[in-house]
């Protein structure tokens, strides 16, 4: 129990401070009554008195009413908090994911903006569908694209395999979409996709109260999106290390050793073409 006179911290039941020799009582919230240091309930009206903590943190604190109640600062109203805590993270293999519409600025340019968004929403959320499909995971939607997870947060043994099934119904679907723009009059779409396999440290960053984002931290991350980058509108490029896990499950092309930004030595560039003779459970499910 502390006591109100000095602060000093005593032992449950103790009728006098060790600091400072006053007398301790637990005061009812209800009715006002001083009772006794080790009452648990009101000797006047029979109200329960509650003696919360142990040790420095140890105080008496009659229901309905805190004396003096400890400041804990939250993350909300103390920023730093969170900022400077170091963050919870988690080392995985994933397979990531970067789709956008090849050129979509030059597309809308002239364009209202209630148009553009008539044209580029549909293609969102095929590329965000096929994501959901093969149970990947949208990290971040960015205007004209998306960037996705495969094996975090749900694990999938064969996440390769699924980022590319979805790479391809993005293909698929993409097309279809852009003879719809044609057949409307309309400037059809192109979407090109990169995909990369490797390990990061995944880890929640908190928005705001409700919400959080999943965050993949790592070089694969960047690779993924240079993949994007170097694949012609309509296409699939992959790394060499998604490769040697899909080879045979896909149809693989070579596009030769590549110079990628932020790499030091070239490497081995794939386009996706199609399936390959090698069916896994889920594909043939």
């Amino acid at each position: 129990m502390r006591c109100p006179s000095c602060g000093s911290d005593n032992r449950v039941g103790a009728l006098f401070c060790v600091g400072c020799g006053a007398k301790l009582d637990a005061r009812c919230a209800k009715c006002g009554f001083e009772n006794p240091a080790h009452a648990r309930f009101c000797e006047r009206c029979g109200a329960p008195l509650i003696t919360q903590g142990t040790g420095e943190a140890q105080r008496s604190i009659a229901i309905g009413k805190t004396a003096n109640p400890p400041v804990i600062p939250s993350a909300v109203e103390n920023p730093e908090l969170e900022t400077n805590a170091p963050p919870d993270g988690e080392r995985k293999t994933v397979t990531v994911l970067f789709a956008d519409i090849k050129g979509s600025m030059e597309l809308i340019e002239d364009l209202d903006p209630e148009e553009a968004r008539a044209i580029v929403d549909p293609a969102l959320k095929l590329m965000i569908d096929a994501v959901h499909r093969y149970d990947g995971l949208v990290a971040q939607s960015m205007g004209d694209g998306i960037f996705a997870l495969f094996g975090a947060p749900i694990a999938h043994e064969d996440h390769p395999q699924r980022a590319l099934y979805a790479a391809l119904r993005m293909q698929d679907e993409s097309r279809r979409y852009a003879n719809r723009l044609r057949a409307d009059g309309k400037s059809p779409i192109s979407i090109r996709v990169g995909v990369n396999t490797g390990e990061v440290v995944v880890r929640s960053v908190r928005k705001d109260a409700d919400h959080s984002d999943y965050v993949p931290v790592g070089h694969s991350t960047g690779l993924a999106e240079r993949m994007q980058a170097l694949a012609i509108p309509g296409s699939i490029a992959i790394s060499e290390h998604t490769h040697k896990l899909v080879e045979g499950y896909f149809a693989l092309k070579a596009l030769g050793p590549t110079k990628v930004k932020g790499v030091s030595e070239p490497i081995n560039v794939y386009e996706v073409t199609g399936l390959g003779p090698l069916r896994t459970r889920l594909q043939r499910s």
